[in-house]
C-alpha cells in the first residue's frame, strides 16, 4: 500500500469520525460560493445600482466582508475541530509507531489526510451550492425588493473563487494541524484517552455569581432601552455580564447543580439515576467550554437574524413617517390643484382608498412648534382618532412627533402642565389641558403643540420663512402595495430648486431602500448563522462521538449486571437531552430577552420574525437529536463502532 492511499483509507475507515467536519468543511464551501454568487451576478448589481447607488455599493462592501468572516471563522472552527480529531487518534499513532512511523511520516499523513477531506468538501459545497442557485437567487430577489427575477447564470467566477481560497484554507489547516502532531512516549499514545478523570468540581460561589451576572446582564439591557441610555459603554457592559455569567453557567453551575442533585439520596438511588447523574457531572464538566461557544454564537445567529428581519418590517418605516404620500405647497404655487388632482387620480385608477389631511406649523421665538387645532383634528379624523376642543386662546394640547415622545407621552414622564409662547408680539403662558399620545405628524420639532386657529393666526412667521407652507398628506393602509403609483408620480412631479413645490419621497420607495439596505445584512447574517448553526452542531457531533468507545464499553459491563435496553435508552436520551438542548436554551434565553428589550423601542412586533428564526432552528435541533441518537443507539446496541 503506497502513502497516499494509507492516508485515503485512514480517512474512509474514520469516517464516521470525519462526518461532522467533512459537513462542516461543505457547508461553509457553500456559503461562501453563495456569495460569491451574489457578489458577481450582474443583473442584480444593475438593479441594485438604478434603485440606489449607495445601496449598491454597501453590497459589494457587505458581500466582499462576509466573505473575509466566512473565511475567518471556518479556519478557526476548523482548526478546533482537527485538533479534536488528533487528540481521539492517539492509540492509531501508537500503533503505527510501532510498524515503524517516523514523526515526519506521521506530519505527512495528517497533511495529506485533511487535504483529502478538504478537496472532497470544497467539491461537495459547489456543487451543492450549484444545485441550489435558482432557489437562492429567488429568495435574494424578495430580500432585496427587486421587481425582476434575477436570472440563472453559470457562475465561474464564483466556482473559481471559491475553489482558490478554500484550497489555500486547507493547505493552511493541514499545515497547522500538521504542526500540532507531537511525539509523545509509546506507552502514552498507546493509553489515549483511557486515563482515569477525576471528579468533577466547582465552586459554588462562582455558581451562584453566574446567575447574578447574567441577572445583572437582562436588567441593564432593559434599562438600556426603557431609559434611551444609549451608551455604548453600558451597551459592552450587558454583553460582557452576559457572556460572562454564560460561561460561568456552563463551567460551574451545571456542574455544582448536578452534584447538588446527587446529594438527594433518594433521587440519585432512584433506578438508574445512579448512572445518569454520575455521568452526567463528567459529560458536563468536559463540555463545559464547548456549551459555552455554542450557546454564546448561537444566541448571536438568532439575535443577528431576528433583529434585522424585523428592521426589514415596514412597521420601522411607518413608524417614522405615517404618510403614504406627502405634497408641500408654498404660497404662490399655481400647481397645486393640479398636482393634487394628478395623486387623486393615480390613486382612484390604481384602485387605492385612501384619507387627506393638510396642515401649516409655525415656529415661535422661544424653539416652539405650533399647529392650528383644525388642521390637528383633520389628521386626527384621517387615521380615525377623536377630534380635540379648546376652550380659549390661553389652553394648548401637547402632542408627540417622534416614537420616543409618544412612549413618553403613554407612560407620562416629563410632562409639562404650562408652557411659554414668544412670537412677535404674542407672549403668552399656555396651560397644557391634553397630552395626547397619537403620533400623528413625525420629526416637525423638540416640542410641539396645538392652539386655538386664532391664537395661531395671531403668530408671526419668522423672518427666515417666505410664507406659510401647506403639508397636503394621503393615508394609505395598504401602502407598501403602491410602488408603481409612486414611481409614476415621483417622475411626473420632479423637485427643482426655486419651485413652490415638494412632493416628497414616498413612504413605500423609503421602505424599499431601507428593505434592500437590510435585506442584504439580512442575507449576511442569516448565511453567517447558519454557518455558525452548523459549526456548532458538528461540535455536538465531535464530542458526542469522541466518547463512544468509551460509553460502550462501559454500559456493555453494566449490562453485565442486568442494564435493560429500556433503562439504556432512557440513560442515554437524558444525557444526549443536557448535550443537545441546553446551550440552545441558553441561546433561546438571550435572544428573547435581546427581542423582548428591542421591542421597547418600536411601535409594532418584532417577535414575528424573531420567533420564526427560533422555532426553525429549534425544529432542525430536534431532528438533529433524533437522528444522532438513532444512530448513537445503534452503535451502543451492536457492541461495536462503525468502520
Amino acid at each position: 500500500m503506497t502513502f497516499r492511499k494509507l492516508a485515503f483509507h485512514n480517512v474512509y475507515r474514520n469516517k464516521r469520525l470525519y462526518l461532522g467536519h467533512f459537513l462542516s468543511s461543505a457547508f461553509s464551501v457553500m456559503i461562501f460560493f453563495t456569495y460569491a454568487m451574489l457578489l458577481f451576478h450582474p443583473q442584480l448589481q444593475g438593479e441594485l445600482a438604478s434603485t440606489s447607488e449607495t445601496i449598491a455599493a454597501l453590497s459589494k462592501m457587505g458581500m466582499t466582508i462576509s466573505q473575509i468572516l466566512i473565511f475567518v471563522f471556518s479556519f478557526l472552527f476548523l482548526l478546533y475541530s482537527v485538533g479534536s480529531f488528533l487528540k481521539m487518534r492517539k492509540k492509531e499513532f501508537g500503533i503505527l509507531m510501532i510498524h515503524g512511523l517516523s514523526p515526519k511520516q506521521q506530519i505527512r499523513m495528517v497533511f495529506m489526510e485533511n487535504m483529502v477531506i478538504g478537496i472532497i468538501s470544497i467539491a461537495a459545497g459547489i456543487a451543492v451550492g450549484l444545485v441550489f442557485t435558482k432557489l437562492i437567487l429567488l429568495i435574494s430577489a424578495t430580500m432585496l425588493a427587486i421587481e425582476k427575477d434575477l436570472d440563472f447564470y453559470f457562475p465561474l467566477k464564483a466556482i473559481g473563487l471559491t475553489a482558490l481560497v478554500y484550497v489555500l484554507l486547507f493547505l493552511l489547516i493541514s499545515w497547522f494541524t500538521s504542526r500540532l502532531v507531537k511525539t509523545k512516549e509509546l506507552v502514552e499514545l498507546l493509553k489515549g484517552e483511557d486515563k482515569p478523570k477525576p471528579e468533577p468540581r466547582a465552586s459554588k460561589g462562582l455558581s451562584w455569581l453566574a446567575a447574578l451576572l447574567i441577572t445583572s446582564g437582562y436588567g441593564l439591557a432593559f434599562y438600556f432601552v426603557i431609559e434611551r441610555n444609549f451608551s455604548f459603554l453600558l451597551l459592552f457592559l450587558i454583553v460582557a455580564l452576559s457572556v460572562t455569567g454564560t460561561y460561568f453557567l456552563f463551567t460551574q453551575f451545571s456542574v455544582y447543580w448536578i452534584r447538588d442533585l446527587k446529594g438527594k439520596r433518594r433521587l440519585f438511588f432512584k433506578k438508574t439515576n445512579i448512572i445518569t447523574f454520575s455521568e452526567l457531572s463528567y459529560r458536563m464538566k468536559d463540555n463545559a467550554t464547548m456549551f459555552f461557544m455554542v450557546a454564546v454564537i448561537t444566541a448571536v445567529a438568532f439575535t443577528g437574524m431576528g433583529t434585522t428581519i424585523a428592521l426589514g418590517n415596514p412597521g420601522l418605516t411607518e413608524m417614522t413617517n405615517p404618510f403614504a404620500f406627502r405634497y408641500h405647497s408654498d404660497p404662490g404655487n399655481e400647481k397645486k390643484e393640479d398636482h393634487l388632482n394628478l395623486i387623486e387620480a393615480e390613486l382612484n385608477q390604481a384602485g387605492f382608498t385612501y384619507r387627506t389631511g393638510s396642515f401649516s406649523i409655525k415656529y415661535t421665538e422661544n424653539g416652539l412648534t405650533v399647529m392650528r387645532l383644525s388642521d390637528y383634528n383633520s389628521l386626527l379624523k384621517a387615521f380615525g382618532y377623536p377630534v380635540n376642543t379648546l376652550d380659549s386662546d390661553k389652553q394648548a394640547i401637547a402632542i408627540p412627533t417622534t416614537y420616543a415622545q409618544k412612549r413618553d407621552f403613554e407612560e407620562k414622564r416629563g410632562l409639562t402642565s404650562e408652557i411659554d409662547v414668544v412670537a412677535g408680539d404674542v407672549d403668552k403662558k399656555l396651560q397644557i389641558v391634553k397630552n395626547v399620545p397619537h403620533l400623528v405628524v413625525s420629526d416637525i420639532g423638540k416640542a410641539t403643540i396645538v392652539t386655538t386657529d386664532a391664537l395661531y393666526d395671531r403668530l408671526p412667521l419668522q423672518d427666515w420663512e417666505a410664507g406659510e407652507g401647506r403639508e397636503i398628506v394621503f393615508l394609505i393602509d395598504n401602502w407598501p402595495e403602491t410602488r408603481e403609483v409612486a414611481n409614476r408620480l415621483k417622475d411626473a412631479i420632479p423637485w427643482q430648486n426655486g419651485n413652490p413645490f415638494y412632493f416628497a419621497e414616498p413612504l413605500v420607495l423609503e421602505w424599499l431602500k431601507s428593505k434592500q439596505q437590510n435585506g442584504l445584512i439580512l442575507i449576511i447574517s442569516v448565511l453567517v448563522g447558519i454557518v455558525f448553526f452548523t459549526f456548532a452542531a458538528s461540535f455536538l457531533y465531535l464530542r458526542l462521538y469522541t466518547d463512544l468507545e468509551r460509553d460502550r464499553v462501559q454500559y456493555q459491563m453494566i449490562s453485565k449486571v442486568g442494564l435493560s435496553r429500556k433503562e439504556l435508552s432512557r440513560i442515554v436520551t437524558l444525557q444526549l437531552s443536557f448535550m443537545f438542548f441546553v446551550p440552545l436554551i441558553m441561546a433561546l434565553i438571550h435572544s428573547t430577552v435581546a427581542f423582548t428589550a428591542l421591542q421597547q423601542l418600536v411601535d409594532y412586533s418584532v417577535f414575528k420574525g424573531g420567533a420564526a428564526i427560533l422555532i426553525s432552528f429549534t425544529l432542525v435541533q430536534i431532528v438533529y437529536f433524533l437522528v444522532a441518537r438513532w444512530r448513537y443507539m445503534i452503535h451502543m446496541e451492536n457492541g461495536k463502532t462503525e468502520q
